[in-house]
């Protein structure tokens, strides 16, 4: 959808122009880093005497008041599977987001100790307080590996800020799946992932001050300064380059700036959090010793080289890691939650059902003949 706007966009302009801009010059690579955005209201900042007051943490068991909430403009599903192609899809519709219906809607998954949160829409204020109440009730009922599967073409910086905060102090992995996307404020979303796991489309633009009152550019630029400083603040206790925030001003709100695969790795927005690494890294050697830490890396290191190619599925992922787990002797009988991947470690998972025997020989379910192959294309 995206690209056929864009298409629709350039015919229009071409028509209006006439021959000023000859589309044989737009390379390939061009067209992979420049599309038109769906709508030029993807990235926000509000003024602080506009902004509402944040809303309060929501309390933890036993404690009373949970405040009213709802999401607006975003949808939120919850499964205890991450794999989407499977019967049960992106799992069970989240109708509201009381302790009542979060602590029924997660009960499922704590049998495995995963979750799977899938949103689609726009990061505000009730994206951030979904996060942060999941977490809450997943540390309740000691769901300890959490995915973060995201879809959002933006929002607002200062909710991103406060999402991706609250998604720092409680252990999630980001994942842009295939056919998904995750632009402008989404962008700081995905930075604050303990892992992130990008196979969808990453996209960056300036942001809007909403009610500015600047008249030129000096003013202008005087009212995002303060902003991108708290960005650029915020990209760095992430592990993000803050160059990333440079590019930004770069391209026109209105626009769309892609980032390749390789910028991604360079700017620090795929794969291991640099800061949440060095953190788990002074952690797991008090705990686990100097040997875990030893093949954790090495581990890292293979798992990158090996099994993170451009388009692969989070199930070929998975499944290279889990080969690629035992050569490193992993998971780890001492420290079984510190072993990488632990959070889409299919060995802590229920078997998957199988019919009854024929000839001696149990048979897959077509759920389970339906899951993806490590050769499998790039969903449509």
């Amino acid at each position: 959808m995206l690209k056929s706007c864009w298409l629709s966009l350039l015919c229009l302009g071409l028509a209006a122009c006439g021959a000023l801009e000859n589309p044989g010059n737009v390379t390939a690579a061009d067209k992979a880093v420049r599309a038109q955005a769906v709508d030029g209201n993807n990235m926000v900042s509000i003024n602080a005497a506009d902004a509402p007051p944040p809303a309060p943490p929501p309390p933890r068991r036993g404690e009373q008041g949970w405040p009213a909430m709802a999401l607006e403009n975003g949808k939120a599903w919850i499964s205890c599977d991450t794999d989407y192609a499977a019967e049960g899809g992106d799992g069970a519709a989240l109708e509201a987001l009381d302790r009542a219906t979060l602590d029924a809607a997660l009960a499922p998954c704590a049998e495995r100790g995963l979750l799977r949160v899938r949103y689609v829409g726009k990061i505000n204020p009730g994206f951030s307080e979904l996060v942060a109440r999941v977490a809450l009730v997943a540390d309740a009922q000691r769901i300890s590996r959490r995915i973060l599967d995201l879809d959002s073409s933006g929002g607002q910086v200062e909710a991103a800020i406060v999402a991706g905060d609250r998604i720092g102090e409680s252990n999630w992995t980001i994942w842009v799946r295939e056919g998904s996307v995750c632009h402008s404020a989404c962008v700081f979303v995905l930075a604050a992932g303990d892992n992130r796991l990008v196979s969808g489309k990453v996209g960056i633009h300036r942001m809007m001050r909403i009610s500015s009152k600047a008249t030129s550019r000096a003013e202008l630029n005087r009212e995002l300064h303060e902003v991108y400083d708290n960005v650029k603040d915020y990209l760095q206790r992430n592990g993000v380059a803050v160059g990333v925030a440079d590019l930004m001003m770069t391209v026109p709100n209105r626009s769309l700036r892609l980032l390749t695969s390789d910028e991604l790795r360079q700017f620090g927005l795929d794969g291991t959090n640099a800061v949440q690494d060095d953190l788990e890294r002074i952690k797991q050697m008090r705990k686990c010793g100097d040997d875990f830490v030893r093949r954790k890396d090495a581990f890292l290191i293979a798992f990158d080289q090996e099994c993170k190619r451009d388009g692969s599925e989070l199930e070929a992922v998975t499944r290279c890691g889990q080969t690629l787990k035992q050569r490193f002797g992993f998971p780890d009988a001492t420290c079984p939650d510190e072993s990488p991947l632990s959070e889409i470690d299919v060995s802590t998972l229920l078997p998957p059902p199988v019919t009854a025997p024929r000839d001696g020989v149990a048979e897959r379910t077509a759920s389970d003949a339906d899951q993806p192959t490590p050769e499998a294309a790039e969903r449509n």
